[in-house]
């Protein structure tokens, strides 16, 4: 049943979930969950706060699925809503107290070993902590959750061409930030034949 549930269109699965079916929602948190984990996780950067922030998505989905315009994607209406909560998120952080036990656990996850880090994904990972969230949220539902520029600038609510100049930043942050930690060359590394 699950599996026929996450083959079908979201839309009947809304249109069920709205009757009150609750299986119908189980299903369609499951067929969204990793989705929105791996939104999260990018815009966090950390495991437990995407899976705290992926949760409240779900649980602001299902109460406001009659909010939802039929007429539009229902993806990046979702994504909208874990973009909101991961913001909320970041906001709290810079406002937590740098005291105690607590600061030295964030100075850990904020400062992770550059050393120790061996792959071009994690590399890639933490290049996106240090863009503006506004500029990481547009880059991540762009390249890796496949919204056009027209669904972002939706889901986000901002202007199309907005949407389309974060994300160019946020791509030349991004490229700027692994030439400086050498993990990809640049005209500056190029060899010069003599």
């Amino acid at each position: 049943m699950v599996e026929q549930a996450l083959s079908s269109d979201p839309r009947d699965l809304i249109d069920r979930c709205l009757a009150g079916d609750e299986a119908a929602m189980v299903d369609l948190v499951e067929l969204y969950r990793d989705r929105v984990f791996r939104f999260c996780y990018r815009m966090l950067g950390q495991r437990q706060d995407a899976e705290d922030a992926a949760q409240e998505t779900f649980v602001r989905m299902l109460r406001s699925l009659t909010a939802w315009d039929g007429r539009r994607d229902f993806e990046p209406w979702l994504l909208a809503i874990a973009g909101n909560r991961c913001r909320t998120l970041l906001a709290a952080r810079k406002r937590r107290p740098a005291t105690g036990l607590f600061a030295e656990e964030q100075l850990v996850d904020r400062t992770p070993d550059w050393h120790a880090l061996s792959s071009l994904a994690e590399e890639v990972q933490l290049a996106l902590l240090r863009l503006r969230p506004e500029h990481r949220e547009a880059f991540v539902l762009f390249h890796e959750n496949d919204l056009s520029y027209d669904q972002i600038a939706a889901a986000i609510q901002r202007p199309l061409g907005t949407v389309k100049t974060w994300i160019f930043q946020a791509r030349q942050q991004l490229m700027a930030q692994l030439r400086q930690r050498e993990v990809v060359g640049g005209r500056r590394h190029a060899v010069r034949a003599v």
